[in-house]
């Protein structure tokens, strides 16, 4: 074999080596807990996983890694330790960046953490009368310095939100007896005065009315200053939806009479917005949405938010259990800090269709009122609204007009809406309705749908549901069909045929038949466990329960059904693709049939 020239051969290598071998080296016996902090902190220990592989690169790191494993043993209370960082057998200290050798063989890192301390003194003071510092900052405790940063931290925010907005460190003193083993730590805290909100400025705004946004923020001028208004300023400027960013910037200087002047930064988002979505089902046909959004329509951040939804569409696909084509088109209106900084203004005006087996429906509705945002995850909604139809069973054809009384609350407290792993999510819902024309009766309609989200370990998430429904002080026959439950398809009980549960009602056209109508009330269970398998492709399986009744609560007697399948799920940047197939659990097909159910997001 010929001989390569030595100049050529070099081109074919690395210009780096990647080192051989990266060791952390400890004494035996050393707590588990300190060497994940140490391997954690160290960036030498990193550089495989990162893919660099200069020999430069290395030597940087080694020489970063004395001050941050100094840290990490600081971290974990140990303060007499000993550390040496070996390249090849020199000390990394001594050799410049720019005279790394051209290859590495091996790094050592070798901590001797030595003894861990414990507090002896441990003052922070003077404290506000409400600070509540960490336990583990006392006497005895293990000296941890993040523990001494997290109490000094607690303080300033204590005099904080008493209304001293300058709090600060005055003073510090922190001592290490080794031959005690002991950390001494006094920090002084200066309070500063009691200050008040000062002037707003607003800056970044180019379509947004300033007077909107100082009005939307609700910043109060003249009242003491509290930190968490500051918060919640800045959430309601998020909570728009036409702002990218927004952020709340104190003064350094105090401005006259003990005021604190404030200054708001804004970016305002693209003042519109489109969007589309898709959902399949061998039940329920294909259905299809789309929105047109303005973000700031009368330059106050006012939404609209124009919508149109079809569904029931049959493709040679899918052969849809659906009476015929559904569809609606609505617009809604909100303007934020109506009456109040968390007060949105909302009108809501919509043209709908259902065609359902079981009734024809076209109706149109209108309503006026207001939401309320309480803290940071409850939204309460009451409005007023009119509500006229045209409804066709086959049991009578009617029109009627009711005037309503919507009533809702959202409690939302899960970690992700879209694919959530923990937490829970409850929405009640009341509308009493009068009737103002036509043949309809008066009444209420409850519902209730809960939520419960848990996830055992990294990859396995338990997720439950339940939904209860019931129409109060009318008679079933006097009520509206959409105002009535169903029970089948994917909202309720997947695997049985859309909307194949209701009340069965004597046909008037064919004797010994029967119809299947609404029912008066309802109560449905939706059991899920998803599994993550790799970052991106997840499975899940379910099983799902629903039962009618006549009366206005489900009884021993009421008829029931169920539905068990398994899914797959593929997660994108807009939320998980959802493909489920389900079978009936019950009932005369049980297990003889499948369904199946495409969309974006999880079921619930």
């Amino acid at each position: 074999m010929p001989r390569l020239p030595v100049l050529v051969l070099a081109a074919l290598l690395p210009l780096g080596a990647q080192a051989q071998e990266t060791t952390l080296a400890l004494p035996p016996g050393t707590d588990e807990d300190l060497r994940t902090v140490l391997e954690n902190a160290s960036l030498t220990l990193s550089l495989e996983a990162e893919g660099l592989t200069a020999a430069q690169d290395y030597v940087a790191a080694a020489r970063a890694d004395y001050r941050r494993l100094l840290a990490g043993l600081y971290a974990e209370g140990y303060y007499g330790g000993a550390i040496t960082i070996t390249v090849d057998g020199q000390e990394a200290s001594t050799i410049q960046p720019l005279d790394a050798p051209a290859s590495i063989g091996q790094v050592v890192l070798n901590v001797t953490p030595g003894p861990r301390f414990t507090f002896g003194q441990a003052v922070v003071a003077p404290l506000a009368p409400a600070t509540e510092l960490l336990p583990e900052f006392a006497p005895g405790e293990v000296a941890r310095s993040e523990t001494v940063r997290e109490a000094v931290e607690a303080a300033v925010a204590a005099w904080r939100a008493e209304g001293n907005a300058k709090a600060t460190v005055a003073s510090e003193e922190v001592v290490a007896v080794h031959p005690a083993q002991r950390l001494d730590v006094t920090v002084g805290i200066a309070p500063g005065p009691e200050l008040t909100f000062g002037a707003v400025t607003v800056s970044g705004n180019e379509d947004v009315r300033t007077r909107r946004i100082l009005r939307i923020a609700g910043i109060p001028s003249g009242e003491v200053f509290d930190p968490e208004v500051l918060d919640r300023a800045v959430q309601r400027l998020r909570r728009t939806g036409t702002f990218d960013s927004v952020a709340v910037v104190e003064s350094e200087a105090i401005g006259p009479g003990n005021t604190l002047p404030l200054a708001l930064q804004v970016v305002e988002s693209l003042p519109r917005r489109i969007g589309f979505g898709a959902e399949i089902s061998s039940t329920d046909g294909v259905s299809a949405t789309a929105f047109w959004l303005h973000r700031n329509l009368l330059g106050g951040a006012e939404r609209l938010r124009v919508e149109a939804e079809i569904a029931g569409i049959e493709s040679g696909a899918v052969d849809t259990q659906r009476g015929g084509l559904d569809y609606a088109l609505g617009a809604s209106f909100a303007r934020p800090a109506t009456f109040a900084a968390d007060n949105d203004l909302v009108v809501d005006a919509r043209l709908s269709q259902e065609d359902e087996e079981e009734y024809f429906l076209q109706q149109f509705t209108f309503d006026f009122g207001i939401t309320r945002y309480v803290g940071d995850y409850l939204t309460a909604t009451a409005a007023v609204g009119l509500l006229t139809a045209h409804e066709e069973t086959a049991v009578e054809t009617r029109d009627y007009t009711l005037l309503t009384l919507p009533l809702s609350g959202v409690l939302d407290r899960r970690d992700d809406p879209r694919d959530a792993r923990a937490g829970y999510y409850l929405d009640l819902e009341a509308t009493p309705f009068l009737s103002v024309g036509g043949e309809a009766g008066n009444g209420a309609r409850l519902y209730a749908d809960a939520r419960y989200y848990r996830t055992l370990g990294t990859r396995v998430t338990l997720a439950a549901r339940g939904q209860l429904g019931s129409v109060l002080a009318a008679e079933r026959e006097e009520v509206p069909q959409d105002y009535l439950f169903f029970s089948g398809g994917g909202g309720t009980v997947r695997g049985q045929p859309y909307q194949d549960l209701g009340v069965e009602v004597p046909d008037p056209e064919e004797p010994g038949e029967t119809v299947t109508l609404g029912a008066a009330s309802f109560v449905g269970a939706q059991l899920e466990a998803r599994v993550g398998f790799t970052e991106n492709i997840g499975g899940v399986a379910f099983a799902d329960f629903g039962a009618v009744d006549e009366g206005a609560f489900p009884g021993g007697d009421s008829e029931s059904h169920a539905g068990v399948g398994l899914g797959v799920r593929y997660d994108t940047f807009v939320g998980p693709i959802r493909l489920d197939v389900a079978t009936p659990a019950s009932g005369d097909d049980a297990f003889g049939a499948v369904q199946l159910y495409i969309g974006i997001g999880q079921s619930f």
